[in-house]
């Protein structure tokens, strides 16, 4: 178990800034009209969560006006351990991304693997590492090709494909909320690809499961005097599936408003990569 745990260690996160353009001109799959000031707000508290709350070094890159989705910068990267897979977005016009993002990981003196393949997609918000083995999701944004070269990166650990027929990302109603521990959503589409996950998995996982697709989206680490940490989603936002999470005893819970990125298809894991870096000897 203790291998396990070190699979959700952080020290650093990286963010970026959220450019005016993200109200009118980033992606969505609904009509809703962004507020950019509590956007902003959001976002804001967000990062200071992970820097001020949680002790995260927090490495911010601003933000670019050209790119209005690249506050999140999931999408842009898959890091595990000291390999960064720098992606090749599904989104033709969020590809520039990936460019500030190879940088800053450079900086962290990562190794950085490239995809190059034009025939491949990938978004990281398709990515579910359990801290023992990667479940790829095929979507609008992620293929077949993708996945293959991600499995090229990160040898050590098995990567089984999950169709995602509904939604945008297979994080849009999954995420890790501990060691062996999924939370997934209610929704039939949630559970079947969940029950896919179980089937070609080796190991066994337990489930929390939340009425709300997008409340699944969670971001779990275990931290050094903290222990079990969970950002989730509001009670103003999800109030059913705040009161799940609320059984999971031994943990630092931790509310986090989302209100206004969910607009524009932005869930909590989208807007940080999370690093561990190793002290240096």
């Amino acid at each position: 178990m203790a291998g396990l745990m070190s699979g959700f260690h952080y020290t650093h996160a990286v963010v970026r800034g959220i450019p005016a353009s993200l109200a009118k001109e980033a992606l969505r799959s609904s009509q809703s009209e962004v507020d950019l000031a509590k956007a902003l707000k959001e976002h804001e508290a967000y990062v200071e969560v992970l820097g001020t709350t949680l002790g995260l070094e927090v490495v911010e890159l601003p933000a670019d006006e050209s790119l209005p989705d690249c506050v999140f910068v999931e999408d842009a990267a898959v890091v595990c351990g000291d390999t960064a897979l720098i992606t090749r977005p599904g989104a033709e016009s969020r590809r520039r991304e990936t460019e500030a993002m190879s940088r800053a990981l450079k900086d962290l003196n990562l190794n950085i693997v490239e995809m190059t393949d034009e025939n491949a997609t990938l978004d990281g918000g398709d990515v579910l590492f359990t801290g023992r083995e990667f479940f790829v999701g095929l979507s609008k944004r992620t293929n077949q090709r993708g996945a293959e070269i991600l499995a090229d990166a990160f040898k050590d650990y098995a990567v089984s494909t999950v169709p995602v027929l509904e939604g945008l990302h297979l994080k849009s109603f999954c995420s890790m909320g501990g060691p062996g521990l999924i939370v997934i959503g209610s929704s039939e589409p949630a559970q079947k690809a969940l029950k896919i996950m179980q089937q070609m998995s080796d190991h066994r996982y337990d489930k929390l499961t939340v009425p709300d697709d997008y409340a699944a989206n969670c971001i779990y680490m275990n931290l050094p005097n903290k222990g079990h940490v969970l950002l989730h989603p509001t009670a103003e936002q999800f109030p059913e599936s705040a009161k799940v999470f609320e059984k999971l005893k031994d943990y630092m819970l931790i509310p986090v408003s989302n209100l206004e990125k969910v607009k524009v298809d932005g869930a909590l894991t989208c807007c940080s990569i999370l690093i561990n870096k190793k002290a240096n000897v």
